[in-house]
């Protein structure tokens, strides 16, 4: 497994798209997933948290019967759900990014993102705060912190 490339977020569609990234790559192979991104993109509209906020029970019905997408429907609705609390919190706090650095460390960033976003898990965290850029610690100094075993590269 490579290490996955960072972004600067420009957007909070970006940080949605990250987001989104770690919630479907929770329990599938990471290569499904990237493999599937760019329709999984489309189908999200971008991953505009306006446009997948407002998405309603008719568009998570067609989502669930949509070939390019990762059919699981609960990630689906997580996915509508995590851009509803994103819209809020980043309105809330000037920004996304104002949101992600209020906590004033990692450990409290990662806790707080755990209990405001569905599906997305400890190393789901770590992966969307490492891709977006933010300070983390490295991967073998965060696995060990939580007794794991890194595998070959990071991440």
């Amino acid at each position: 497994m490579q290490e996955p490339e960072r972004i600067k977020p420009s957007s909070l569609a970006d940080y949605l798209d990250m987001m989104s990234k770690s919630v479907f790559q929770t329990g599938i192979s990471w290569k499904v997933v990237e493999s599937k991104w760019p329709e999984i993109r489309q189908a999200f509209h971008g991953f505009e948290p306006a446009v997948v906020a407002a998405f309603a029970e008719k568009e998570l019905d067609e989502l669930t019967n949509d070939r390019r997408v990762i059919r699981n429907r609960r990630k689906l609705e997580a996915i509508v759900e995590n851009a509803r609390q994103m819209v809020a919190l980043a309105e809330r706090h000037g920004s996304f990014q104002g949101y992600l650095r209020s906590h004033g460390d990692f450990e409290k960033t990662v806790s707080d993102l755990r209990k405001q976003f569905r599906f997305l898990g400890d190393m789901g965290a770590y992966h969307f705060l490492y891709v977006v850029n933010e300070e983390v610690p490295s991967y073998e100094d965060w696995c060990a912190s939580r007794g794991r075993t890194p595998k070959n590269t990071a991440h």
